[in-house]
């Protein structure tokens, strides 16, 4: 008993300065970067008070994790600044009961957003090593409920479909015909769309009856939409 109490010390003693270190700048990134440039979700704003951006980005950028700027993560592939997830999020409304397609796991950190508040999300990743990273990551944190997988996101994940949400964190110069087959009636797609290699305009797009109602949410700049 006194051995185990001894290994609970250690492991607590290890675990707290971290937490300490990165709850204050999280707070403040939750304050600043979101509240302050409208974000008004209450789903959308704890998720991303809760979600450990840090533990997401390469262990040399941790220190930046919660900077207002995309950062890299290997393989030609960034992790979104945080209002534009939040944004993302928000413009998707996502809810209890909801199924929730991501495309583009990256390091899984919008994934990880979205299981805060949506049932399950299935994430698509192109680049394997990133796909097995974040699968791994996703089990060491406990999202039990993201199933992640290495594969080409314009095909998305037509045995798992109908899908509420729909987020696409690479930019296609138009939106792919088998994500729009596999939304749901009423349901939302968030996606940026344009020239890959310049400016984007996010879209919202709603299926009503079939079709599909596009809306305009504001320019952005993604890496490009790749196929295998």
């Amino acid at each position: 008993m006194r051995a185990l109490m001894i290994i609970l010390i250690l492991f607590f003693s290890v675990q707290l300065p971290q937490a300490d270190q990165y709850t204050p700048l999280r707070e403040k990134m939750v304050k600043q970067q979101l509240i302050d440039r409208g974000i008004t979700d209450k789903k959308t704003i704890d998720a991303l008070r809760e979600v450990p951006r840090h533990l997401f980005v390469p262990q040399d950028l941790q220190e930046r994790a919660y900077d207002d700027s995309p950062l890299p993560i290997g393989f030609g592939q960034t992790i979104s600044q945080p209002y534009i997830v939040a944004l993302m999020t928000q413009v998707a409304k996502p809810g209890p009961g909801q199924k929730a397609l991501e495309i583009g796991t990256g390091s899984g950190y919008q994934a990880a957003v979205l299981s805060q508040i949506v049932d399950s999300v299935y994430t698509i990743e192109i680049v394997p090593e990133l796909a097995k990273d974040a699968e791994g990551l996703f089990m060491r944190l406990g999202y039990g409920n993201i199933v992640a997988k290495f594969g080409d996101g314009y095909k998305g994940w037509p045995e798992r479909a109908p899908f509420d949400i729909i987020i696409v964190t690479a930019a296609p110069e138009d939106i792919p015909q088998p994500l729009v087959d596999q939304l749901a009636e009423n349901g939302r797609m968030i996606i940026p769309v344009g020239d890959p290699n310049s400016y984007q305009e996010l879209v919202l797009a709603e299926k009503k009856q079939g079709k599909i109602i596009k809306t305009r949410i504001t320019t952005v700049r993604f890496v490009p939409f790749r196929r295998l």
